[in-house]
């Protein structure tokens, strides 16, 4: 794959806002808000946080805390995976990074920039959620038309086009009408206008929703190849099983505030463990979970609580010191499915948390008003 990417010279002393905050100086809801820097806090290898934020906060008429005092940091060239169920703030989170919904409060920095800095989006790419491209244009000029909103000079904006296009897969349908595009195919035309400013920073809003399982795998080998050659990747997905598979990081987002956050080894370390599975019954010294196998015979699946191999090892050299029939020795940690139902589901109640934000202490929860398709 060829390297995604490039030089955008051209483009002056600085760079001009990103397209996608063209038109957004305006917001529906006009509430006061806060915004403020924070000092820059170093990473382990010395790089200020992508992302540094200490207190954003989203509330709307009526009482409705949409986010409620998100603290999160997304470090230089890695890929931060942000999930939660619907209406737990992913959006709107986003949204107000990029400066198109208007925080209650915003403490923190982009780029190192505070919150709702216009001339720092022009370093940052945006995918949303619900993109839209006028179905009179191809995918060509889809992109080169945002590649013109961005300041970028004619040859190269061309020559960018081709490039993202072809990384995409999408260079066979590079000169038809975007209204004969199926769902995915959108998409991969929305993460090349995204790419086609070469950002620092990219924050990707359901990037492979609509794309078949193919065209999932080619979207993360991008992402993969965007952290390679230094570029902070922001995704926001439902699909835990993507999230898994590429992110350095995770956070967690329940009803407006982050329930967890850190790699997925930091985040499942307590669950990990070893199971044994023998055949036969448990021996006398040790617990464990029988099953019938596919043949009819009793298996015992043995659990270990520990993660370390030193503490594995006595247990096996046991079992077979009494001739018991080993038929498999795995580590086990929880997936980010379970990492995602624990943090959704109530501890006391054990029943997950009703979807969407909070209208304040011991109200029921409820999504926030939509204002034009706005979170």
């Amino acid at each position: 794959m060829a390297p995604i990417s490039g030089s955008c010279s051209g483009h002056g002393s600085e760079r001009p806002t990103h397209p996608d905050a063209v038109g957004q100086s305006h917001h529906a809801d006009s509430e006061p808000q806060t915004m403020t820097t924070t000092p820059r806090a170093l990473g382990p290898a010395g790089d200020a946080p992508s992302i540094d934020l200490t207190a954003v906060g989203k509330r709307y008429p009526g009482g409705v805390e949409a986010l409620r005092g998100i603290r999160m940091q997304v470090m230089p060239r890695e890929i931060f995976g942000l999930l939660g169920p619907n209406g737990a703030g992913k959006s709107t989170l986003v949204k107000i990074m990029m400066t198109v919904v208007r925080p209650t409060r915003a403490v923190g920095t982009v780029l190192g920039a505070p919150v709702g800095h216009k001339p720092t989006l022009a370093r940052i790419g945006y995918l949303p959620e619900h993109h839209r491209f006028p179905n009179y244009l191809t995918g060509r000029q889809a992109i080169e038309t945002f590649g013109a909103l961005a300041g970028i000079p004619r040859r190269r904006r061309r020559e960018r086009a081709s490039e993202l296009l072809e990384i995409t897969r999408m260079s066979d349908w590079a000169d038809r009408r975007i209204g004969t595009y199926s769902k995915g195919m959108r998409q991969r035309v929305g993460l090349a206008a995204a790419l086609v400013n070469d950002p620092d920073l990219v924050l990707l809003d359901e990037p492979t929703d609509g794309v078949d399982p193919v065209g999932r795998r080619e979207i993360r080998d991008v992402l993969l190849q965007l952290r390679a050659e230094g570029m902070t990747v922001f995704l926001n997905s439902h699909l835990l099983s993507e999230l898994e598979m590429v992110c350095d990081r995770v956070a967690i987002l329940v009803q407006g505030e982050v329930a967890s956050q850190g790699t997925i080894d930091e985040l499942t370390r307590e669950s990990r463990r070893y199971e044994i599975e023998i055949e036969g019954p448990a021996p006398p010294w040790m617990t464990g979970r029988t099953a019938t196998g596919a043949d009819g015979s009793l298996r015992t699946t043995l659990v270990l609580p520990s993660p370390e191999v030193d503490q594995v090892q006595p247990v096996i050299d046991r079992l077979r010191g009494e001739r018991a029939r080993i038929v498999s020795i795995r580590p086990v940690r929880e997936s980010l499915e379970d990492l995602f139902m624990r943090a959704v589901t109530d501890p006391q109640t054990g029943t997950v948390h009703d979807p969407g934000a909070r209208r304040g202490a011991g109200s029921a929860a409820q999504a926030p008003p939509v204002e034009g398709g706005r979170r």
